[in-house]
């Protein structure tokens, strides 16, 4: 019997990626140094932000938020069970670990939770509204931000207008500014995101206590139901739908080869140009959506909707059909509002009247700062991040273009320091006419990072290192993870020689399903999903919710009650089951499978 993972410390690197090591900033690895404290810990690999091999430039996702969530969760609202997530990076992958507070800190901290943490919900809407105001005018910031070739000459105005530096200048300054901005931004991520999740688990705890044998499922059920602006993207992608019928374009819509042709086509009548301006009207920023496996923002490699237009347009023409078939397209908001009061007011009957007025202020705040939970990942996972690798392929294309680079990837293979000082030299070899190091130098360093990119973007996947914890109780980790005792155990017999007759995970949406598996690991496969097949996948974000149209039930690696997948499905009333940590490798497209979203249970029936 296996009864831990291996330590970080004796996991092989994989052939060909000898010197990985190079690729990722020194704080971010295991170290001799650490060695004691680390093997000690429990970690698993997150692919619920990072499931894939992290280049070099992206580590900067991973570090805005490791900062951020610590610095709010310790140091900030001294949250009582927990300090912060550490992370580590081991064979280009990313690993984390929550750390607990020590328990007799626990009582102390708790008291000034309370304190802190009271005054954001007692003035909620006026500090979102705030909250929002501030994140909107980072996004307006980067998107200011303007990276061109630097000219042969600078124009008239710099020097009749007194600006006073040079275009070089401001290039190197307006990096700085497009990676501290970011930074500035996940800061104002943290100071809702984790407080908001405290008051949902202050209910799931509250509901826990009151009524002992409740599920997960019917505690969430009481929360959902909520009009959010995650779910304004799809409610767009059916409203062209509906215009296209409207204005009788449909069968346009549906012949179209592509996004391209289609509105070429549609210039040629006032009723397609009408659609077509519509289109565009609704693009930016609604369609400024990110397109990774799980949670987006976090790789510079995945297109938007708004970079690949035939993607949301490949929803456009499934909603079309479906309109013409006479069936309802939107959301059944109506009736999981109406299941969500039904079971709230059940559950309430049943209570003690001294504990009545406690579960009304638990579920009012829990459903308050479940807006704030969803839309978050609408304005910074989406908009500023997209944004922010729109901004840093700009970059990379002005380098590749002044010769500091063979070609415009080249630049995503070095660290954040490393791309400062290519700038530097960019700069300088331009402001005094003269020939900088650059593809010389960086030429024979990015082809080495791109070989042992690919080496580790084919090794096998460890989940999870060190010994795991008797019990894993932290709430973040489950409940948006959905890293559980289960899921541990699952990772820990895998891989026998037995043929797998089910899965376990968390019940994430109720309901259950019989279908046919389809596995999908990446936006631009969700064309290939067919009516009432069963969505096999890493995790989901909000760009792949159209699918949601077409599937019968979600099975999810990652994610627990409170993660996306689990989120959206209950919306749409479809079952799932998340966070099964072995889904993608266990399936394949084409079984037969029963997914038991109540159970959290799923079977291969062939």
């Amino acid at each position: 019997m296996v009864d831990r993972f291996p330590s970080p410390f004796d996991v092989a690197t994989p052939p060909g990626a000898e010197g990985w090591e190079r690729m990722y900033d020194w704080y971010h690895l295991f170290g001799e140094e650490r060695r004691e404290a680390d093997e000690q810990r429990f970690w698993f690999q997150d692919r619920l932000h990072h499931p894939d091999v992290l280049h070099p430039y992206d580590e900067i996702q991973c570090e805005c938020w490791w900062q951020a969530l610590g610095a709010f969760n310790t140091r900030i609202f001294a949250m009582p069970p927990a300090y912060g997530v550490d992370q580590r990076v081991l064979n280009g992958r990313l690993y984390v670990t929550p750390i607990a507070a020590p328990p007799e800190e626990v009582a102390a901290r708790a008291e000034e939770f309370a304190r802190r943490a009271g005054h954001y919900y007692e003035h909620w809407d006026d500090i979102y509204a705030e909250w929002k105001h501030k994140v909107l005018g980072k996004l307006d910031e980067i998107r200011a931000i303007d990276f061109e070739p630097l000219p042969a000459l600078e124009p008239d105005s710099v020097v009749f207008d007194h600006v006073g530096f040079s275009s070089g200048y401001r290039m190197i300054r307006d990096f700085d500014r497009l990676v501290l901005t970011m930074y500035e931004t996940y800061q104002y991520h943290f100071e809702l995101l984790n407080i908001g999740y405290a008051a949902y688990v202050n209910f799931f705890l509250f509901c826990r206590n009151a009524f002992p044998d409740i599920s997960e499922q019917a505690i969430s059920r009481m929360v959902g139901g909520l009009r959010v602006d995650l779910y304004r993207p799809d409610d767009e992608l059916k409203r062209l739908a509906k215009e296209a019928e409207r204005l009788g374009i449909g069968e346009q819509v549906l012949g179209s080869s592509g996004a391209t042709a289609l509105f070429a086509e549609l210039d040629g009548s006032d009723a397609g140009r009408e659609w077509v301006a519509d289109w565009n009207a609704t693009a930016d920023p609604w369609f400024l959506i990110a397109t990774d496996p799980g949670h987006p923002g976090g790789y510079h490699t995945y297109p938007t909707w708004l970079d690949s237009p035939d993607i949301p347009l490949s929803a456009v023409r499934e909603y079309v059909r479906r309109v013409r078939a006479g069936e309802s397209i939107d959301r059944p908001t109506g009736e999981v509002l109406a299941e969500r009061d039904r079971i709230t007011a059940e559950y309430r009957e049943l209570l003690a009247v001294d504990d009545v007025a406690v579960f009304d202020e638990s579920i009012a705040l829990a459903r308050k700062v479940f807006a704030y939970i969803e839309e978050h990942v609408l304005y910074i996972e989406h908009w500023i991040w997209s944004t922010f690798w729109s901004k840093s392929r700009q970059l990379s294309r002005a380098l590749a273009a002044m010769g500091e680079f063979d070609e415009a990837e080249d630049m995503f293979f070095l660290r954040r320091y490393e791309v400062a000082e290519a700038l530097y030299d960019t700069v300088a070899g331009w402001s005094v006419g003269s020939r900088g190091r650059g593809a010389d130098y960086w030429r024979p360093i990015v082809a080495e990072r791109r070989r042992i990119y690919e080496a580790l973007r084919v090794a096998p996947l460890v989940p999870a290192l060190g010994p795991p914890p008797d019990e894993i109780n932290e709430p973040f980790t489950v409940m948006l993870w959905g890293i559980t005792s289960t899921t541990v155990r699952e990772w820990l017999t895998s891989g026998g020689d037995g043929e797998v007759v089910t899965l376990k995970g968390t019940p994430g949406s109720r309901g259950v399903v019989e279908g046919v598996v389809r596995v999908v690991t990446h936006v631009d496969q969700l064309a290939d999903v067919q009516l009432g097949e069963v969505l096999v996948c890493p995790a989901t974000s909000p760009a792949w919710s159209p699918a949601f149209a077409r599937v019968s039930a979600t099975i999810s690696d990652v994610g627990g009650i409170m993660s996306h997948t689990a989120i959206v499905c209950r919306e749409y009333q479809l079952p799932a089951v998340v966070g099964t940590g072995v889904a993608v490798a266990t399936l394949r497209t084409g079984q037969r499978v029963r997914v038991d979203g109540d159970n959290g249970v799923v079977t291969v029936l062939d």
